[in-house]
């Protein structure tokens, strides 16, 4: 009972922390460019690996272990976080959180995939109807939306729920934290390469609150957020723990509501609730 417990609150705190991505994500390209930002969080958060990795002396990850690490590298270190760049670009962070909702889902269906599971039907029903109040969400925006944003943030859902499910299954063998530092700094020599590339001419410009999500980005949401997630995985449970995921578009409309002063329509409510139904429905019968 006190490891389930250990873990609830570990996923609980990793949910949290992750909640406040897409805002700090929103703020931050306002001063960087996507690829620079993604690369230069990228980097940062590796550095910070490898020093705990040394500092704990962890074991090298067996042979068996690098193309699954590999995956959790492309979903979550690149895939996800230059996709909702590109895409914050071209919407706001309220509107992008309402995608955030069918991550469980999308976590749920790689571990299907992945594990060789057999859903009931009524799995697939829920997740039918979960994609559809996304889409009709999208679609009934009339302009206020961006056809580019919508689809950036549907990629960069499907690569994070990729990485997810791969990191889940590591992090029994690993450790939950093991899994994204060796996951960065697998990472490290080309996102290196490409924040040397993307190096902006001039930081004159920048201002404070694009280095100030830079830095959450980079620190919480790349690396400290992880940690507490990957650890609730082990230890709670990917299908208990994993539903934790359901909390993160409300913490994610309250924040954008209250930190960058955005409107959160009621549509925008409405839609996340919805989800939220549809994906516990799906979970219920995974």
């Amino acid at each position: 009972m006190d490891r389930t417990t250990a873990g609830w609150g570990s996923g609980l705190l990793g949910v949290i922390i992750f909640s406040g991505s897409l805002p700090a994500t929103r703020v931050a390209v306002g001063g960087f460019t996507p690829l620079f930002l993604t690369s230069t969080r990228a980097v940062i958060a590796a550095v910070l690996a490898t020093l705990l990795l040394l500092l704990l002396r962890q074991r090298r990850p067996a042979i068996g272990d690098v193309l699954p690490l590999v995956i959790v590298a492309a979903g979550v270190v690149v895939g996800f976080p230059l996709l909702t760049a590109l895409a914050l670009q071209h919407v706001t962070a309220a509107h992008s959180i309402v995608f955030i909702g069918l991550l469980p889902l999308m976590t749920a269906i790689f571990a299907v995939l992945r594990g060789g599971e057999r859903p009931r039907p009524a799995f697939w029903l829920f997740s039918v109807a979960g994609a559809a109040v996304v889409a009709g969400f999208a679609l009934a925006q009339d302009g206020a939306a961006s056809l580019a944003g919508d689809l950036l943030m549907i990629a960069a859902i499907v690569l994070c729920g990729l990485g997810y499910a791969e990191g889940a299954a590591l992090s029994r063998r690993l450790g939950g934290w093991q899994v994204i530092s060796w996951a960065l700094v697998f990472a490290l020599p080309v996102m290196a390469a490409i924040a040397a590339v993307s190096w902006p001419a001039s930081f004159a410009d920048v201002a404070a609150p694009a280095w100030a999500g830079l830095a959450y980005v980079s620190v919480f949401s790349m690396l400290v957020g992880f940690v507490f997630w990957y650890r609730g995985l082990a230890l709670g449970g990917v299908a208990g723990v994993g539903q934790l995921q359901l909390l993160q578009p409300f913490f994610g409309l309250a924040l954008a509501g209250l930190l960058l002063g955005e409107p959160v329509a009621w549509t925008m409510i409405g839609a996340s609730v919805l989800v939220v139904a549809c994906v516990a429905g799906a979970r219920r019968f995974a």
